[in-house]
């Protein structure tokens, strides 16, 4: 079972949730067994059941990883139906040939005789694994998962004001200018020709006429003159963030007088 060029880690195992060959999900890796002869992971057990109380081998041969899930080619049922192996530190011989029977396939190396060993666990912790070293002598270890903390930065929308849009009413004061008229009075005197007929009396008399003027006048109406309504938009900026996350370091002492050394990374040096 490989993921790109390589084979998936313990580490990146224990990581996964298994899905199977419909894509439906069947549950997260608990546990990594790897053969005792070559050291690559041969069987995981899956969480299945009522919250995940029951584990089930499925074997990783013809199994695929995207990185995040384990596609393993069985169906959901057919894991879930799997034999029941307590899933301890060994997995002895005829476990194991139960298990390949139930998933028709053939065993280690063909003959079914494979044993294979728990090298992860499905949390933090040291769990101990067999490595094959040159003279393919298989010398114990320990080993530990190193976790930390990632920053996950997302946005929240929240109400922070109000708006509001309100008519009042305000007096003030227009002056504008308007021609007007008014009628005013001259004496206008004309000499008598001769041949007018105008008879002349002697006598008091008297006659009037009637002035008139034009003032201003002013009157009232209401018209619409404009529309005022309120609009929204948004705005984007840049705003920093920060906050304290958490990660652990692996120290190694080496028992000469105190020496240790800090990997921050938790990653030693390579394995065979």
């Amino acid at each position: 079972m490989s993921a790109g060029n390589g084979f998936l880690s313990t580490e990146q195992l224990v990581s996964l949730t298994a899905y199977d060959a419909d894509g439906e999900k069947i549950g997260s890796i608990g546990q990594v067994y790897r053969d005792d002869a070559t050291g690559q992971p041969e069987w995981v057990t899956v969480k299945t059941g009522l919250f995940g109380m029951k584990e089930s081998f499925v074997p990783l041969a013809g199994a695929r990883s995207d990185g995040e899930a384990l596609h393993v080619p069985h169906a959901k049922d057919v894991v879930k139906d799997a034999p029941r192996v307590d899933a301890d530190q060994h997995l002895d011989a005829d476990e194991e040939r139960r298990l390949y029977q139930h998933y028709g396939l053939s065993g280690s190396n063909g003959n079914g005789n494979g044993k294979a060993k728990r090298t992860a666990v499905d949390a933090p912790g040291i769990a101990t694994g067999t490595y094959v070293d040159d003279r393919g002598e298989g010398r114990g270890t320990e080993e530990m998962i190193r976790s930390e903390e990632r920053l996950r930065v997302g946005t929240a929308n929240e109400e922070v004001g109000r708006a509001r849009l309100k008519k009042v009413v305000v007096t003030e004061n227009v002056t504008t200018t308007v021609p007007v008229t008014h009628e005013e009075v001259r004496v206008v005197r004309e000499p008598i020709r001769e041949g007018d007929r105008v008879r002349g009396d002697i006598g008091e008399a008297e006659t009037e006429v009637t002035l008139h003027a034009e003032r201003a006048v002013t009157r009232k109406e209401t018209v619409p003159v404009e529309r005022v309504r309120l609009e929204t938009e948004k705005v984007t900026e840049q705003q920093e963030v920060s906050d304290a996350v958490r990660k652990e370091q692996v120290r190694f002492e080496d028992g000469k007088e105190g020496r240790d050394t800090r990997r921050g990374d938790g990653r030693g040096g390579p394995r065979r």
